[in-house]
């Protein structure tokens, strides 16, 4: 008897597409809303990111909530500490690019951010992927996003296993709103997973919106610094 798995699906270590970049930076605070400020000043320092479809660029987040922090209601400011990083994905042949960056003083809303040292990190084929924003059309339920997550899936020949809704928040762009849900989804191979990584899910990802990255698992959702994602905080 002749008996072969397929493992093609686990045989992968991690993406040679895209990486994400951690920038320390030296901020004192800024707007909780700043997701449009940030592209846009973004796009000023790094001309090239408005056309690469590929880069994500991370809305700027406080200390977890692990550490007593709970994230302010929109229109506040964030207090940010020294260990507050900036995150950036981007194709891995832009590296040396976003490397112009380090030392740049950008204007965030009317807020002064230094940028310091670049970290490189690959992106990990994790079995569970979380997105802090997904953009989804006006008045859209939760099962209907949902919904409309497993159509998305699907069409890309990715079934479905563990999706896990979150709170909505709203991202104020050019004096639009954009609705957006927080999700995860679990079980997932490490092809999928990369795969979803690199495209990500929807679009605006320019405003932090359709970018995964690795999470402990449903499981740790219950644990303390996980919770504000799935609470509205």
């Amino acid at each position: 008897m002749y008996w072969q798995e397929d493992d093609r699906k686990n045989d992968v270590s991690m993406s040679d597409k895209v990486v994400d970049l951690h920038y320390k930076i030296d901020c004192k605070q800024i707007p909780t809303r700043h997701a449009w400020e940030l592209s846009q000043t973004l796009y000023q320092a790094l001309p090239w990111i408005k056309e690469e479809p590929e880069v994500g660029i991370h809305q700027i987040h406080g200390a977890t909530s692990g550490n007593g922090w709970e994230r302010p209601p929109d229109g506040e400011l964030i207090y940010l500490s020294k260990r507050t990083r900036m995150h950036l994905r981007v194709p891995t042949l832009r590296i040396d690019d976003a490397r112009e960056l380090v030392g740049q003083t950008l204007d965030v809303a009317g807020h002064s951010v230094t940028i310091g040292k670049m970290a490189t990190k690959k992106v990990d084929p994790v079995s569970t992927l979380f997105a802090r924003y997904i953009m989804v059309q006006p008045g859209m339920n939760e099962d209907d996003f949902l919904h409309w997550v497993a159509n998305e899936l699907k069409a890309r020949d990715i079934q479905a296993k563990k999706l896990l809704c979150g709170m909505g928040h709203e991202i104020e762009a050019s004096g639009e709103l954009i609705e957006t849900r927080s999700l995860m989804i679990a079980d997932l191979d490490k092809v999928t997973s990369i795969a979803l990584q690199e495209v990500g899910l929807g679009s605006h990802r320019h405003l932090g919106c359709g970018i995964f990255i690795a999470h402990k698992g449903i499981k740790a959702v219950g644990e303390t610094e996980d919770k504000s994602h799935f609470t509205g905080s």
